[in-house]
């Protein structure tokens, strides 16, 4: 069996086995989260000048990778790699600029209830869990996760279900956290089938890190229980192609067998995948594994987050690279969330130059310009907003499938009708005497 060098809790080195290794229970007791773990681990020795930035960073800003996520860092220029750079404390992490926020999306201030933040009209941001297999050091709510004041116990998890149940605008439950997929499976399973009850929930995503920075958390179990509450979605969280190992396609591959849409949401990082090709490989391995990119999100303005920023240019420089020159369902969304809890706001390219009453003038991903012509004559169909009364196109129903008679119904395989028999046959009539 395959092993591998790993740090004991002494900082000795010993075998590990490929069963163990691929435990994601193994993966969270051996946590990195000191230095000396890091440097015992990697090889990677820092000078006693950098120990000591660092230790300033790791005061307010913890440390904590898997050794799986580590064992990914390329460590003859792990400066510059950007498996490093998101997993390591940086003293640059200290530099709080003065646009620096503790929660820039103010997700408190738009929480009704605790753990619940409501901000669109009919969706709902649910945190279930305050804890992550890994502190991700450009995470926006540097401000919670591993906070042992923001776990949420079942009593709060209660009260946030009870709020969704009294609203019945919500059909959307978005969990998060922390990471929901840190929860035991069976409390895990408890939360969505209470959600499960709600009859004005229509849609359960996730929101989840896990197939990046602990893939192995990703079982045959987890996965079957998870298709039980269909329909489920799941967004993740990969930033990099390097990220993409075998063992998270692996969980992504588990994840879409059990029918689970997936999509993932990129921050937008300086160092790390502010590249074209870099962000145009990303998402072309992504789809290639049945994962949509969803969103490419402008860095936020959270505390210690500003040597990440990029200029806004630098993201819709990266969507036109990829508009044209790649598949369509490949390009995601580039947005902002907005400060001050604005919500997403999408900033792409421009490609209308000009328009008039019956022209539109556009420019394609190739500098090529046309023209669109508008109709002659667009009668739009006057609209009272009584929409109980309407009578035009606003049955939002689905459909029913129309019902066959006659010779038709004969011919069709869906029903098993061998004959048709015309009301008043006097031979049937007899068998009923």
């Amino acid at each position: 069996m395959v092993s591998y060098q790993a740090y004991t809790k002494g900082n000795t080195k010993k075998p590990v086995t490929l069963e163990e290794w691929k435990d994601h229970k193994w993966q969270l007791t051996n946590s990195i989260k000191t230095i000396s773990q890091f440097e015992s681990f990697t090889g990677i020795t820092f000078t006693e000048k950098e120990c000591k930035q660092i230790e300033k960073t790791i005061h307010k800003f913890p440390l904590n990778i898997t050794p799986y996520y580590a064992s990914l860092i390329e460590k003859g220029n792990y400066r510059n790699d950007p498996i490093f750079k998101q997993a390591f404390p940086s003293p640059a992490e200290l530099k709080i600029s003065r646009y620096d926020m503790t929660d820039p999306l103010h997700e408190d201030k738009d929480s009704p209830t605790k753990g619940i933040t409501h901000r669109y009209p009919d969706r709902v941001l649910f945190l279930v869990s305050n804890r992550c297999s890994m502190y991700c050091r450009h995470c926006t709510r540097k401000r919670k996760v591993g906070d042992p004041d923001h776990i949420p116990s079942k009593e709060q998890i209660l009260q946030g279900i009870q709020y969704i149940k009294e609203h019945n605008q919500i059909r959307d439950v978005l969990l998060s956290g922390g990471d929901p997929l840190m929860l035991p499976d069976n409390y895990l399973d408890w939360i969505l089938t209470e959600l499960r009850k709600i009859p004005h929930v229509e849609v359960i995503r996730i929101g989840s890190r896990i197939p990046v920075v602990l893939p192995y958390r990703i079982t045959d179990r987890l996965a079957s229980m998870l298709k039980k509450h269909h329909p489920i979605w799941l967004n993740t969280h990969f930033n990099h192609p390097r990220e993409l190992t075998h063992s998270a396609q692996e969980a992504l591959r588990k994840l879409a067998d059990a029918g689970i849409p997936l999509g993932n949401q990129s921050v937008l990082l300086a160092g790390v995948n502010d590249c074209p090709r870099i962000m145009r490989k990303l998402n072309q391995k992504l789809v290639q594994n049945r994962v949509r990119p969803y969103y490419l999100f402008q860095c936020d303005l959270s505390e210690g987050l500003s040597h990440f920023r990029t200029p806004i240019g630098k993201g819709i420089e990266i969507i036109e690279s990829l508009v044209g020159h790649t598949s369509g369902f490949a390009v995601p969304t580039y947005v902002i969330d907005a400060p001050g809890g604005g919500g997403k706001i999408p900033v792409m390219p421009n490609y209308i130059i000009s328009w008039s009453t019956n022209k539109v003038v556009l420019r394609n991903y190739e500098g090529i310009i046309t023209t669109y012509k508008e109709p002659d004559s667009y009668e739009p169909i006057f609209c009272d907003r009584n929409c109980d009364d309407c009578v035009l196109q606003l049955k939002l129903e689905e459909a029913d499938v129309r019902k066959t008679i006659g010779i038709e119904r004969l011919l069709t395989d869906a029903n098993d009708d061998i004959s048709l028999v015309p009301n008043g046959n006097l031979r049937l009539e007899r068998r009923t005497e």
